[in-house]
This record gives C-alpha cells, structure tokens and sequence, in this order.
C-alpha cells in the first residue's frame, strides 16, 4: 500500500470527525477527465468499491485515497496541428501570425486533439495517524505531493499541514552513519543496507551511487572526506520495514520484509483491513524509531519550559484509540 512517504505534521487547531471529513471529501469525488480537460483529481473510495465511504476508518487510522487521471498529447503533434493551420492563415492572407495569435492556434490545437488523447489515472494514499496527529502520503514526486495538499486544505477548512522537522537533519545522521567504525555505532534500530547517493555541494554536483554494494567501506569513507555528502541511504527497521531515506525526510522504496505479512493478507475475506492495520502499524513504530535516531521532531525540542514535561520527543506510539474515540 505504502511505497514512499512524507511525513506532515498536523495543526493543533484541526479536529474533525469521521463524519465532517467524509462530508468535506465528498464534494470533491474524483471524475473523469472531460473531452478536453487536461488533468481531473478527486477523492476516491479507498476499498474500489463504487459509492462507498471516502474515508476508511482502521484501528484508529484514516485512510484515503486521491485519485488522479491526466492526458497528454506530444508536444510535437500540437505543434505540427498549429503549423498547419499558421501556415494557411499566411497562404490565404499573406501575413504571418504573431506571437499571441500563434500561441493561441496551439492551444487550439491541443484542446482540439485532447479528445483523441488516452487517459492515464494514478491514485495516491492518504493515511491520518490520528493519535500522532500526523499525516502521511505515499506521493513519489513533489508534484503530487502538491496536488494532495491543496485538495485537503481546499476541501477542510482550518486544515494546516507542514513538513516534519527533526533535530538532526538526515543528511547529517546519514553521513554519521556511513562514517561509523562498527556497526554497534548505529541506532539500535537501524541497519545500513547495501544502497546510497552521494552528491558533492560544489558547482560540479559530481554524484557517486552506490548499488548492491557493502557501503561500510574506505571507499565511502573517502568520497565523504572529499565533500560529497549523502543524499539518499538504503536502511532496514528492526528486519521488517525496508527503505530509503532521502535528505528532505522522504521514505522511499518501502518494502515490507519476509515475514511480515505471512497469514494475513492472502488468507483473510477483508484483505484491506488487515493490510492498511499491519502496514500503519509496523510504518508507526518504524517512524517513532527514526524519528528519534534523527534527535527528536524538532518542534518539540524547541517547545517552551512551561509545555509537558511528559510530552514525548517523537511520534507518540500508543494504540488503545480506536475509531469511535474523539477526534484527535
């Protein structure tokens, strides 16, 4: 379900119930993209199953999902189609088109060869950590990381979202990491797996990647000593959770290990349920973990003197809420 992460922190003004958040999402189902629309994106029914609820409730989690259809024709086709028609006007007329009136016949042309165009849809999961007061998406690309922001904000007012912060920045701890002399160095954890990017922050931005390799090595002790500095590293949480952590804070290439999932899924009538509560609750305790060999969020280190002194230095991990419980 989960393949890549970002990581939002929730604004403590914003508490809705199950039953406001379905009702705000609904008003922005997902349909299709029209003749000549472009892009459409909506919410869409988590279980596929055709008007159903827009938010699934499971073990004290939301989940959602926000669909996403586009379609494109090559920019050489529009450009030719215009052409065409740039090149009678001059026959008939015996002037050239301008700048704005050429600019014009493309868009023309391309809402014109839009209805020829295959659609393709995506869809992308939303997971509300309630009690954490997080929210997650697997979102592969800041461009639909975007594209989930803005439907939220827009379709929940009072809804204020910004990136989680930790104390020490994963490029930091990464380099850290891949430094160590022993591996009895690392978070307790944590394993370096076989997989990095480093990148120099000269005006060469020269790369270095290393795939399926032992990182633990003079090599890449060498290329850090020289300036290039980690931009992505492949770790494993306690042999269950594989993925790769990025410099911005972004899990990518999550994969759950052997074992994880065995007599769960394939064997039980409500599959979704059983993976949407194994997948939050291993991706929970993974973050709570990370978060913490990161120097804990970073917002609550900076709290005041006078905030809890029982508030916790990273994602809270209790499970006893469940889904009749109070908003947040």
């Amino acid at each position: 379900m989960f393949k890549s992460l970002l990581i939002y922190r929730i604004g403590t003004d914003w508490s809705p119930t199950l039953a406001t958040m379905e009702a705000a999402l609904d008003g922005a189902r997902f349909a299709p993209c029209g003749a000549t629309q472009e892009k459409s994106l909506g919410w869409s029914e988590p279980r596929g199953e055709a008007h159903g609820p827009l938010v699934e409730a499971v073990g004290g989690h939301w989940i959602m999902r926000l669909m996403i259809e586009t379609k494109a024709v090559p920019g050489s086709v529009v450009q030719r189609k215009a052409q065409e028609q740039i090149d009678a006007i001059e026959a008939a007329t015996g002037r050239k088109p301008g700048k704005k009136e050429s600019k014009e016949l493309r868009q023309d042309a391309l809402l014109s060869l839009l209805p020829q165009a295959f659609a393709r849809q995506s869809s992308v999961w939303v997971w509300i950590d309630r009690e954490a007061r997080l929210l997650l998406t697997d979102a592969g690309s800041q461009g639909k990381a975007d594209d989930i922001i803005t439907s939220l904000v827009s379709s929940l007012p009072g809804l204020s979202l910004t990136l989680l912060q930790t104390a020490v920045s994963p490029q930091a701890a990464m380099t850290e990491w891949l430094t160590v002399k022993s591996a009895d160095e690392l978070p307790p954890s944590l394993s370096v797996e076989r997989e990095c990017e480093l990148k120099s922050a000269d005006e060469q931005k020269s790369v270095v990647r290393f795939t399926r390799h032992n990182l633990a090595n003079d090599e890449v002790r060498k290329h850090i000593a020289e300036g290039k500095l980690p931009t992505k590293l492949a770790l494993s949480w306690e042999g269950r959770v594989g993925f790769v952590l990025g410099e911005a804070m972004q899990l990518k290439k999550v994969t759950f290990l052997e074992g994880v999932f065995d007599g769960t899924s394939s064997e039980k009538e409500d599959s979704f349920d059983a993976d949407v509560a194994i997948s939050t609750g291993e991706l929970r305790k993974l973050l709570v973990d990370l978060i913490e060999a990161l120097g804990g969020e970073q917002s609550l280190i900076a709290a005041p003197p006078s905030a809890s002194p029982s508030a916790p230095a990273s994602v809270a991990v209790s499970s006893a809420a469940t889904d009749d419980d109070p908003p947040f």
